[in-house]
């Protein structure tokens, strides 16, 4: 059996978890447990969501104000006293089953008076863990068989073979046919067709039995869970031939009753080990494992759980207002995803875009850095263009110099005060201005920007192309990412290093841009 260190794949969970949030900002977990805690299940009213009933490790309790208050409308004795399902009759929604480890209750009016129908021999047989209730017969799983009542449970007889014997996990069926009944043991997924009159064997309990040696990936189970890889069984409400297996490796599903199986895909799961499955009330399919809640959407599934302040989760129901209850060791939880999903049912990878900014941002950051923005050409032209209508000036002067020389007479009282003078130079000033008309519709510049705007574009089409190239790469990291489960620690750091250097890489291009952008 392979071995993983618990501490490494738990140090390697924060970091993913660290690093990727899925609708953090858009989903909100409310405690509506008010305290009560170490809770097993959940269900809710069809009809009235405001009606809730959860089962804890001792008692029923019921809130009819939708989790704002709770009453015990159910204690439990001896010496298990869990409550591990609900199920309204079919027929009579005021009629409540509550299948617990110490036997199968039944209350006629919404839980204000039960009666125990169903009472096993031992311990295993008193542990009711799955229920179904059909218009014609009522079966009731236990850790040691499955049991069957014809008459509203004042009589029972339990099933012949492996199925009656086997530890029960869960049983699934549609009330549109109610003759064809699934159950999913540790020996296997049982399938009748004729209301349990005879019973075929249509899903092996370990790949060991089919041939392929297959090592164990799950170092934490129970000895039951050792012996098995099955964990729950589901029905497309909306498709009778499809049917959904939880296992320790996945999920399987068949799409003609349970004659052939095929792996769905574990995209985006961070942990195989599947331990329950919901279809709500609008047949959207859901998945509980170890590290959370996960919905499947477009062939990968998507973590809902991010805020979900809990160890362990252990049951999920839904209402018919699209909101989504989780049953967990601390306590109750609801979420709502009509509008936190609403908006990215068109595009899976518009949560991978989330914490990343917009490829036309981070382009144009790109362009701006290396200057290379085509309004630098634009101005060049229109300067260009401008340059016409600028004269040329020009500025002459013209200087005659003389060597004439001539008296100057001086005083008529005065001798000798007559001065020898050269003659003055002649200069002319003159300013001219002139321009070239034609230069409005054509000039050499022109042919110089035309070669450098080559050169630029050129240059900007190269950073275009890299900075593209390398945002997408990180897109396609980051799933690929989601795609390793939590033992593959290896490729998993190697692919975060990844993603730190082509961050690296697109701020090198836009000047840090990138990174100082990114939502952490």
């Amino acid at each position: 059996m392979k071995k993983y260190v618990v501490v490494l794949a738990v140090v390697v969970l924060f970091i993913f978890a660290s690093m990727v949030t899925v609708f953090a900002n858009d989903i909100i977990w409310d405690d509506i447990g008010r305290g009560n805690s170490n809770l097993r299940t959940v269900l809710v009213n069809p009809d009235n969501p405001r009606i809730i009933y959860t089962g804890s490790s001792n008692a029923v309790l019921k809130s009819e104000d939708g989790g704002v208050s709770w009453r015990n409308i159910l204690s439990l004795r001896g010496q298990n006293k869990k409550v591990n399902l609900f199920l309204y009759d079919p027929q009579d929604k005021k009629s409540l089953y509550a299948a617990t480890g110490n036997g199968l209750f039944y209350s006629t009016n919404q839980g204000k008076d039960w009666s125990r129908i169903f009472k096993g021999k031992n311990y295993s047989e008193n542990e009711c863990t799955a229920l179904a209730v059909l218009p014609s017969a009522i079966y009731v799983g236990t850790k040691a068989g499955l049991f069957v009542s014809k008459d509203k449970g004042r009589s029972w007889h339990k099933e012949t073979g492996k199925i009656g014997n086997s530890h029960i996990l869960a049983i699934a069926y549609n009330l549109k046919e109610p003759n064809h009944i699934y159950v999913a043991c540790i020996d296997g997924v049982f399938k009748t067709q004729d209301n349990g009159q005879s019973w075929e064997k249509v899903f092996l309990a370990n790949p060991a039995e089919d041939g392929n040696d297959i090592e164990e990936e799950i170092e934490d189970q129970d000895e039951e869970e050792r012996l098995s890889n099955i964990r729950y069984i589901s029905c497309d409400p909306n498709n009778l031939n499809y049917l959904y297996v939880a296992t320790s490796r996945g999920v399987y599903r068949s799409c003609d009753r349970g004659q052939n199986w095929e792996s769905v895909s574990s995209y985006g799961l961070l942990n195989r080990d599947v331990k329950f499955l919901l279809f709500s009330h609008k047949a959207n399919l859901y998945a509980v494992t170890k590290s959370g809640v996960f919905e499947y959407r477009g062939s990968r599934w998507q973590e809902l759980s991010f805020g979900l302040a809990t160890e362990e989760i252990r049951f999920l129901a839904s209402d018919n207002q699209n909101s989504l209850y989780a049953a967990c060791d601390n306590g109750l939880f609801k979420t709502n995803f009509k509008d936190a999903l609403g908006s990215n049912k068109n595009s899976i990878l518009e949560f991978y875009y989330k914490d990343e900014p917009k490829i036309s941002e981070v382009q144009k950051a790109a362009i701006k850095y290396a200057e290379v923005d085509p309004g630098k050409i634009m101005k060049w032209r229109q300067q260009a263009g401008k340059k016409a209508l600028l004269p040329q000036v020009s500025v002459g002067i013209d200087r005659n110099t003389t060597d004439l020389w001539h008296w100057e007479g001086g005083s008529t009282t005065k001798t000798d005060d007559d001065i020898l003078r050269r003659g003055r130079d002649s200069i002319d000033w003159d300013v001219t201005l002139s321009w070239d008309l034609g230069e409005l519709i054509w000039n050499d510049d022109q042919t110089s920007i035309d070669v450098r705007s080559r050169l630029m574009v050129q240059l900007r089409d190269d950073i275009l192309d890299e900075v593209t190239k390398l945002y997408f790469e990180r897109i396609r990291v980051k799933m690929e990412i989601d795609n390793l489960t939590i033992e593959d620690s290896k490729k998993r750091s190697e692919k975060e290093l990844k993603l730190q250097e082509l961050a690296a890489s697109l701020d090198a291009l836009t000047g840090g841009y990138f990174s100082s952008h990114l939502v952490n």
